[in-house]
């Protein structure tokens, strides 16, 4: 089976897959991009944080990102990785439809899924009237009466935050969130509203959410709802790579670790994006493009130089060469032998002294 090979394929097509893409091509390198078509923000109306790019929808953002990789010559594919395999040559990745491709370097830039809580009519209004981060969606429900859903420890830190974007805060525990005394105080001091109970519904009239249900029936009126949800990195192509998911300190889910340019403990193994930042927004996920696409450039720089210094030096060197042939042929040149004569002289004094 032929495998088409590059210098770096990437599992992902969002901000970060397309932004290392990027830089990887205008540093003159063969990348592949394979992306599944799932991107996590694909319901919301636009992104938000992205200087010249705020309000843009995501999938207009996607379609100018693969616009400029093509632009450099690079491949971007459509399918689904399934596992991936290292071989002398780098890496091997086989897509569900069988289809394999080699690189010498992987980059990983497949996000995250959002874990949701089993309300009915929750997953619905996800990236509409469901909220999550207030720097994404603040702006767009400041001033609305703002439910903001107990799911952990990091609820309370939630409300406060959102307490920013409105004095109308409703921070349902949920029977999962136990206040701790001072953050009893907190909400306090700040006029949030708090209500015990678990959660039965998600409330919608004509597709846009009106409020919350408990189990116990009692309805209440918000305009939005913010939600904190579980954060699972996309991340299970690794295992075979003997790459694990980590659980966040903050509890908020698992994520594959990498420094600060995206290396991983797997050696020519790279990750940006969500994949390794359960926090980053749009622009962090591509900035940290930027730097694994840089790094994983310098890496095969260092790679093609050690290769350089051994033709240069090695075994197979010119030097070498003419160091074996000295021991091989003696005083013998170009195939003859010029006997002991002449041994010591050149062949044009051999030939006038013949």
């Amino acid at each position: 089976m032929n495998t088409t090979r590059y210098d770096v394929v990437i599992i992902g097509g969002g901000a970060a897959g397309l932004s290392a893409a990027t830089t990887l091509l205008r540093a003159l390198r063969s990348v592949l991009v394979i992306d599944s078509g799932a991107p996590r923000n694909a319901p919301a109306a636009g992104i938000h944080g992205f200087l010249s790019r705020d309000g843009m929808p995501p999938s207009e953002f996607l379609s100018i990102g693969r616009g400029e990789v093509l632009s450099y010559g690079g491949a971007v594919i459509d399918g689904e990785a399934v596992s991936a395999r290292r071989n002398p040559e780098g890496f091997e990745v086989i897509l569900d439809d069988g289809r394999s491709f080699a690189a010498r370097r992987l980059l990983l830039t497949t996000g995250l899924t959002d874990e949701f809580p089993a309300i009915d009519g929750l997953r619905e209004q996800w990236g509409k009237g469901v909220v999550h981060c207030p720097y994404c969606h603040g702006w767009e429900i400041r001033g609305q009466r703002i439910g903001v859903l107990g799911t952990g420890p990091m609820s309370v830190h939630q409300a406060l935050l959102f307490r920013q974007w409105s004095p109308k805060i409703t921070l349902f525990l949920n029977d999962t969130v136990e206040p701790t005394d001072e953050e009893w105080g907190n909400l306090a001091a700040r006029a949030v509203t708090v209500v015990d109970g678990a959660v039965e519904s998600v409330d919608t009239i004509g597709g846009a959410l009106t409020g919350l249900t408990l189990r116990q029936g009692h309805s209440f009126d918000v305009q939005a709802l913010a939600v904190g949800t579980r954060m699972e990195s996309r991340s299970t192509l690794l295992e075979s790579l003997g790459l694990t998911s980590q659980v966040h300190a903050s509890g908020a889910g698992r994520f594959i670790e990498a420094d600060g340019a995206g290396a991983t403990a797997a050696r020519g193994v790279y990750a940006a994006g969500n994949v390794s930042n359960l926090m980053a927004q749009v622009v962090t996920a591509a900035a940290e493009g930027v730097m694994a696409g840089a790094r994983i450039n310098a890496d095969l720089v260092e790679e093609e130089t050690r290769w350089a210094v051994q033709g240069h030096f090695g075994p197979f060197s010119a030097a070498s060469e003419a160091a074996v042939s000295r021991i091989v042929l003696g005083d013998r040149r170009h195939g003859f032998d010029v006997g002991d004569k002449f041994r010591g002289i050149g062949p044009a004094a051999a030939v006038e002294r013949s």
